[in-house]
């Protein structure tokens, strides 16, 4: 067990909420960051922000003890996606993501180059949770059961050397039951009772996520577009401790 990992399972519940830093520029998330205090450990940094301010926002949320969750769900050729991850490697960042789709090569690829040069977790993404079945089987072209695609596409990317999943709260409870408890389950798409689910179609409650097994809960908007962010995460992690 990594010692990330092993942090994450330690029963903090501030480690295990990543805030989905999805806004336009680094004075925005900094500025939601500073209001989170000592709240929060973990920041997800995703395709727009990290297009916007590159490395340097990562280096700043490192300075700041921040745990950085880069999420750019990698979906190339192998070599490209082995030598993406281990220029990660510079950054400390703690987990990063791939798509399972790319396939058994380039995952095992971007794993093993990870674990040479000391780079981030790898998590494969199963179905984006803005899918529900029916979306989802106009993308593939034929009738599909994201209940059945999320464990195919999970345990694929486990058996090539993932070191866990992205998923959403619908299915989490059928991949940990499959796959045991070693992966670390991610799941975004959670929303505090309460809040609209927006363009998510499989969501679930904190309470609900965690009971379910998952490790690692996204929670982007529910916080960012609080009237008061450090109170909706004080309310969350209040749910979260007494689901534990």
């Amino acid at each position: 067990m990594t010692d990330f990992l092993r942090r994450v399972r330690s029963g903090d519940p501030r480690l295990r909420v990543a805030l989905a830093l999805d806004l336009p520029d680094a004075a925005a998330a900094l500025d939601m960051v500073d209001q989170m205090g000592d709240q929060l450990r973990i920041a997800k940094v995703g395709l727009q922000l990290f297009v916007a301010e590159g490395p340097p926002f990562v280096r700043e949320l490192r300075q700041r003890e921040i745990e950085v969750f880069l999420d750019l769900k990698l979906h190339d050729i192998p070599n490209t996606m082995a030598h993406t991850v281990e220029s990660m490697a510079g950054l400390d960042v703690a987990i990063t993501t791939v798509h399972a789709a790319a396939g058994r090569r380039a995952i095992e690829a971007t794993a093993e180059r990870c674990r040479r040069v000391g780079g981030p977790l790898i998590l494969a993404v199963t179905v984006l949770t803005s899918f529900d079945d029916a979306e989802y089987s106009r993308v593939v072209g034929h009738t599909c059961d994201t209940a059945r695609e999320v464990p195919r596409l999970g345990g694929q990317a486990w058996d090539a050397g993932a070191d866990g999943l992205v998923t959403s709260p619908r299915e989490v409870e059928g991949l940990r039951k499959e796959l045991g408890s070693d992966p670390l389950l991610v799941v975004p798409g959670v929303r505090p009772t309460g809040s609209e689910a927006a363009d998510q179609r499989r969501v679930a409650t904190p309470a609900a996520a965690l009971a379910a097994g998952a490790d690692l809960l996204v929670i982007g908007r529910p916080l960012t577009q609080a009237p008061d962010p450090a109170d909706a995460l004080a309310r969350i992690l209040d749910e979260m401790r007494g689901a534990s």
